[in-house]
Parts: C-alpha cells; structure tokens; sequence
C-alpha cells in the first residue's frame, strides 16, 4: 500500500558466508536498514553463517542475464545452437529444458531474440547473480545451507539470496521432499 512513516525504500546488499564457507548475497529492499540488517545478521547466524565484509563474497559472483527455456518442439540442442548465435555465452540443454547465460549488457537484446525462437517457451528470464566458482557442499551441510537460504528468503526484506554453493542432486531431491 501507500508509504506512510516508513520512509524511501532502499535497496542494499548483503555478503556472507554459509556452513561449509559457501558464499551468500542477499538483496534486501528495506525502509529501515538497521532492523533488516540485524535480521540478516541473525538468521545466518542461527543457520551456522555469518555476515561478511562487503566484497568478500561479491568478487566470486556476476551479474548475468539467466534464460531458461522449454522447448516445445524440435532438438533442443539445436535450438542452444541459435541461442548461442543470437548471443548467448553458457548453454545447459537438460531434456527439453535449455538454461542460457548472457552477459549483463546483452540480457534484454537475448530475452528479445530467444522469445522470436521458434519452438521454444521462456519459463523464466532475469537477471541474476552467478557464481564464478562453486563450493561443493557434503550432505549435511547442503541441508543446513538450503534451509539456512531458505529463511534468508522468509524475512519480509529480503527480495532474492544467491550463493555458490553445490549441492548435490540428492540432497536437493530430499530437500524437496521435507519441505
């Protein structure tokens, strides 16, 4: 609804670590910094985190334009093939599904292009934070991260949490299932 005391919305990012020493970015929108940061501040906390030093985590991530794609009809691979020419740089063809990465600068001409494809339906196209190397985490951990990333994402602030942290497909399949 209408702002009324709360004041200019502002946006602000956060950097810290999860168990296991994956790297976390938490963007927030917030009217009040100090509640939101001392939320975040907790929450990774009680998740086995902690808050780090702002581009302790960043360095490690870029902004890319992240397409994802669900091929209709015709070869996925071919259709990565005219992804990567209309200028596309990453390209991950799992069955029907076709994941793109594209630089930050060429996000919206790539949205564009793929969108004209034919054969194709985007799913979801943004721009996100990538990480330039993961850390892959053991089982436990893993757990403790997604549930941890999970209650970043909870607080009313928080608008997106990214991290590079590798979990294995199992303990995202038993993730799934206990929640």
């Amino acid at each position: 609804g209408e702002g009324g005391e709360g004041g200019q919305l502002e946006e602000i990012t956060y950097e810290g670590y999860g168990p296991g020493g994956a790297g976390i970015i938490i963007q927030a929108l917030t009217d009040n910094k100090n509640r939101t940061a001392s939320d975040v501040r907790s929450r990774l906390t009680k998740g086995g985190g902690n808050l780090a030093a702002a581009n302790a985590v960043a360095w490690n991530f870029e902004r890319k334009g992240h397409i994802v794609v669900t091929v209709n009809e015709g070869d996925p691979d071919d259709f990565a093939l005219q992804a990567v020419d209309a200028g596309a740089e990453d390209v991950d063809v799992q069955g029907r599904s076709v994941t793109l990465t594209a630089p930050f600068a060429g996000f919206e001409p790539l949205r564009a292009k793929i969108s004209e494809m034919k054969g194709g339906h985007v799913d979801q196209a943004e721009v996100a934070m990538i990480s330039k190397s993961a850390v892959l985490l053991d089982h436990g951990k893993a757990m403790q991260m997604l549930r941890l990333m999970d209650a970043l994402e909870d607080l009313d602030d928080v608008q997106k949490v990214y991290s590079n942290a590798d979990f294995p497909d199992a303990v995202l399949a038993e993730y799934a299932r206990a929640s």
